[in-house]
């Protein structure tokens, strides 16, 4: 999946090289951008595409980047919010965030013909929630209250899961049996708010159980790593990443609580307040899990005609993981 390397990379090198106190740098987090399961999504859709041609129908955004849907739709992806939006028999994919039965079973009701890019990670939970709610647990779902991957989540078990949206919620959780509680979460949180709203709910549940395996992605979690290990040295960290993920914007968030003096969420270079860099020294960038790497490009060829020319890498994790297409856009065995 990753193997972690030296923190640092390059952070150290610059502050003892000579007038490195006034040279203006970039620090470069990596990983950053695509994970697996984005990767796979975002494919998932193109070969939709080149197989089946235009229109193809994807529930909700394939992922949650602005580009990404605009791109996709350029080339005839239609984004609905529901089944019923979706003609009768045309071709649907579900996103990478995962459904409930009850949109399979609306999809199904429809003669739709379906391909689920749901990352498998996320699969992971709700097969987890599944079975805790087989076994009778009251689930405690820690995420955000609207997003699709908690709706998608708790429609495998509503009748077992409650939402607790993150330390503020924990407060007004009640549970049947003490001795049968879990919790879980949505697998793009931060990691730091997601552990302390788990402290909290143990303080109330001294019998809570962990998940079988971490809920919180490999990505999600690797990313805040790197920034982590950037923002002390921050005058300024930029993330790429769309207002609506929330990965994205738990990196901003990580930055500021890690050190860094400011942080900033952009789309595109252009959205890049030149404003910002008055009296900077050292920019962080990373991206978030649903980011093509071109957008990075575009904010690190603003930056160097701003004189930040200097880009020193970051790197706490190599990841190698790779997730196969859904089944029906695999290539036929011979």
């Amino acid at each position: 999946m990753s193997s972690a390397i030296s923190l640092n990379v390059g952070i150290a090198r610059s502050a003892g090289s000579s007038g490195a106190a006034d040279a203006k740098r970039v620090l470069l987090a990596e990983p950053r951008g695509y994970c697996a399961g984005v990767d796979r999504a975002v494919e998932t859709v193109e070969k939709a595409l080149e197989k089946h041609g235009a229109p193809v129908y994807v529930r909700k955004e394939i992922v949650h980047n602005r580009h990404v849907v605009e791109t996709l739709r350029e080339r005839g992806v239609i984004f609905v919010d529901e089944t019923d939006e979706v003609p009768e028999g045309a071709l649907l994919v579900f996103s990478a965030h995962g459904v409930s039965p009850a949109v399979h079973a609306s999809a199904a009701e429809r003669s739709l013909r379906t391909i689920d890019a749901t990352c498998p990670l996320v699969t992971k939970v709700h097969q987890e929630a599944k079975r805790f709610a087989r076994d009778d647990f009251d689930i405690l779902l820690i995420g955000h209250e609207g997003h699709e991957e908690v709706e998608g989540t708790a429609g495998e078990a509503p009748d077992h899961v409650q939402l607790v949206d993150g330390p503020g919620g924990v407060e007004g959780v009640t549970v049947r049996d003490e001795n049968k509680v879990i919790w879980l979460s949505q697998t793009t949180l931060s990691v730091d708010e997601t552990m302390e709203t788990v402290r909290l709910l143990r303080q109330k549940f001294p019998l809570l159980q962990d998940p079988p395996s971490d809920d919180i992605c490999y990505a999600t979690s690797n990313r805040q790593t790197a920034v982590k290990a950037m923002a002390p040295e921050c005058d300024l960290v930029i993330v790429v990443g769309s207002r609506n993920s929330s990965n994205s914007v738990r990196l901003v968030e990580v930055a500021l609580n890690a050190g860094a003096k400011a942080a900033h969420l952009v789309d595109y270079a252009r959205e890049v307040d030149t404003a910002w860099l008055d009296g900077v020294r050292t920019v962080g960038i990373t991206s978030g899990a649903s980011v093509p790497e071109i957008l990075v490009e575009g904010v690190l060829e603003l930056l160097a005609e701003h004189g930040f020319a200097d880009v020193q890498p970051v790197t706490t994790a190599n990841e190698t993981l790779v997730f196969a297409l859904p089944r029906e856009l695999r290539p036929a065995r011979r």
